[in-house]
């Protein structure tokens, strides 16, 4: 371990000193608002699953359906951006609804029936979601769709990465791959898609280096990029199929982050 203040002083001179940045201007989409139908047979579940849209600062519900087919003939004369799809519904169900559509949307499953999940994703829907609606799940949802909707219709490529000093060597990080930074000692150890960095620094001068809108400190040993979350409840966070902790007074911190999407 190093001690003392003249440690720790070294430690973020070498973080500052050696840290490269490279960024690429990216016009922003902060008023991203996405116009959003709902398709549901069942009129209770249809209202329930409404109310919940209607309540998120970033989904316009344009239109409800009862059936698929006539929700099919109005899409090709309306933008829609999102479609809420039940799956259980007589004569025309969800999925054969999806198969008729040569050029969809983005399309989110909402079902009663958990036995759906597995096949959902064969339709490369953005995410599926089990009735009645979780509030955080369905932020962490429509997160994901703002997400998806935002890269494809960027005017310009985001190219974000760093170089950060990684065994006596200038080892480049590209934000976006980076799932977790987990402290290690005197070290930050980086989790990215397919490998692990170790760099020589203090969590809270390397947390310091990232963009606040992307990545937040949750636990005294986790900083976690926002966009990587699956799911998170009161105590954990999960990212790729991993639990992280999720420190108590960090929490509205956390849902803030999450539903607030600028």
């Amino acid at each position: 371990m190093v001690a003392g203040n003249l440690g720790c002083s070294q430690t973020l001179v070498l973080l500052n000193f050696n840290t490269l940045w490279w960024l690429v201007q990216i016009s922003t989409m902060k008023n991203t608002k996405l116009k959003c139908i709902l398709i549901d047979d069942s009129t209770l579940q249809r209202r329930a699953v409404a109310k919940v849209i209607k309540e998120h600062s970033k989904l316009d519900l344009i239109n409800e359906y009862d059936n698929g087919l006539d929700a099919k003939n109005d899409i090709g004369s309306s933008i829609v951006d999102l479609i809420f799809l039940d799956i259980e519904m007589p004569g025309f169900n969800g999925f054969e609804f999806l198969e008729s559509m040569e050029h969809k949307p983005q399309v989110i499953l909402v079902s009663g029936n958990p036995n759906y999940a597995m096949k959902a994703f064969d339709y490369d829907v953005t995410d599926y979601l089990q009735k009645p609606l979780d509030k955080k799940r369905f932020d962490v949802s429509i997160r994901k769709a703002i997400n998806k909707y935002e890269l494809q219709n960027a005017e310009e490529v985001v190219l974000e990465y760093i170089y950060v000093n990684s065994n006596l060597k200038k080892t480049k990080l590209v934000l976006n791959e980076i799932l977790w930074i987990e402290a290690y000692g005197d070290y930050v150890k980086v989790i990215s898609n397919g490998k692990k960095t170790l760099v020589l620094s203090t969590m809270k001068a390397f947390a310091k280096q990232l963009p606040k809108d992307k990545f937040l400190r949750i636990h005294k040993s986790y900083t976690v990029n926002l966009e990587k979350i699956e799911n998170f409840n009161g105590s954990t966070v999960e990212i790729n199929e991993q639990v992280i902790p999720l420190s108590r007074h960090k929490k509205e911190a956390l849902i803030k982050a999450l539903v607030v999407i600028e």
